[in-house]
């Protein structure tokens, strides 16, 4: 079973990387207490009051579906493994399992006039993101190709431009987010739909 497919334990691991990942996002998101509440509109007023953990909820449940669903895609491309891949996805999950922080911190923050270093500290895991996707891709291809006879490296290195247009695209938003940290969050979340759009849409190679 592991000659035919010898990145299988690896992502059986991965898998329950992202699956915790994604379940801790909720966790922070606490019902209303009721001894808080007098009245069904102080119901409603507090549950209202978790509109910001909801989006930063929504947001990184997103962006870790997106990650999930192409760490998916790229592993159904390679048929051998390495050190380099190996550890390469070892970093790519730590970039992950980062985001159930920056998600609470940006929700804790969003909806107060402190909401900017929150921000900030979320493109900043956006940017460690992208660099562990540009990683996994330099360790499908060096120090030798892992991929499928039936996938072009050609096919890889397209994939990975998008990765590549990061490098400048997320730290430009991290340094717009310094100064107006809410249009630098409006412009995260555009991509990330537009990410969402493609990962939908794309047609994969893989033999």
């Amino acid at each position: 079973m592991s000659a035919s497919n010898p990145n299988m334990r690896l992502e059986t691991f991965c898998d329950g990387v992202f699956a915790i990942a994604i379940t801790l996002l909720i966790l922070d998101i606490k019902v209303p207490p009721i001894e808080q509440v007098h009245s069904i509109a102080d119901v409603w007023h507090n549950v209202g009051q978790l509109w910001a953990s909801f989006f930063a909820l929504s947001l990184s449940f997103v962006i870790i579906l997106i990650a999930w669903v192409g760490h998916h895609n790229l592993l159904k491309t390679v048929d051998k493994t390495s050190a380099h891949f190996q550890f390469a996805n070892g970093f790519f999950l730590f970039t992950v399992i980062l985001f159930p922080f920056s998600t609470a911190f940006m929700a804790e923050y969003l909806n107060t006039p402190y909401a900017q270093p929150a921000i900030v500290v979320y493109c900043l895991n956006g940017i460690l993101h992208n660099i562990g996707w540009n990683v996994l891709y330099a360790s499908m291809l060096k120090p030798k190709p892992l991929v499928k006879s039936s996938v072009s490296v050609e096919y890889i290195r397209k994939n990975a431009i998008g990765a590549k247009y990061g490098l400048i695209l997320y730290p430009a938003i991290a340094i717009l987010s310094w100064w107006l940290p809410y249009i630098a969050l409006t412009i995260s979340v555009l991509i990330w739909v537009f990410w969402l759009y493609l990962s939908i849409n794309i047609k994969g190679e893989e033999g």
